[in-house]
């Protein structure tokens, strides 16, 4: 048994912990695809996948984060598809792939840098990690260009647009990371279970 003050190994190993580390992977999800709603209709294909990596690489082992990121995703083509009508052709759904696979490289990289970092859950870090996060998505998306078409979409000003909006998704998903821990909704016996 650990005393109450002392982290548990979770809380070492990751940046984000609001939830106990059973829940972590069920939080994650809810967070994820509640926020991938909300951008999808909001933002359209401008979803914030990199914001999303970077969270769920911080708060999970690459694997679970690996499938919280693609159920966001899901979310994201859901809607998409069956709410926003998009096209249903080969450009549009070999695109909604494209999305994922970089959604799903993002995270990797998230995860990576994540683990080359010092400890901490310090700003500095979760905003290194997300640079080397878009990065990643960008240059996966724009490698698509070739075959799929869409070099027009990576213009500087479209993707600093786009970066700048997905920072801010981030920084608003780690502040509620932050409210769900200060409030402790499970309390804090579960969070060391």
């Amino acid at each position: 048994m650990m005393p109450a003050d002392m982290p548990s190994p979770h809380t070492d190993r990751f940046r984000l912990h609001p939830v106990a580390p059973r829940l972590a992977p069920m939080f994650g999800f809810a967070l994820l695809t509640v926020s991938c709603a909300l951008a999808s209709f909001a933002l359209a294909c401008a979803t914030p996948f990199a914001a999303f990596a970077v969270v769920a690489a911080a708060m999970l082992p690459l694997r679970p984060a690996l499938l919280v990121v693609t159920g966001a995703w899901l979310v994201n083509q859901s809607i998409g598809f069956g709410v926003l009508h998009y096209p249903v052709d080969g450009s549009t759904i070999a695109w909604g792939f494209v999305l994922g696979a970089a959604a799903l490289l993002a995270t990797a990289a998230a995860s990576t840098v994540l683990r080359m970092l010092p400890q901490g859950r310090t700003p500095l870090m979760l905003a290194i990690t997300f640079v080397a996060a878009y990065a990643v998505y960008e240059l996966a998306l724009l490698a698509a260009t070739p075959f799929l078409g869409g070099e027009g979409a990576f213009t500087a000003a479209i993707v600093t647009r786009i970066g700048l909006t997905s920072a801010v998704w981030l920084a608003g998903l780690v502040a509620a990371c932050e409210v769900v821990r200060l409030v402790d909704p499970f309390g804090r016996a579960m969070r060391n279970a």
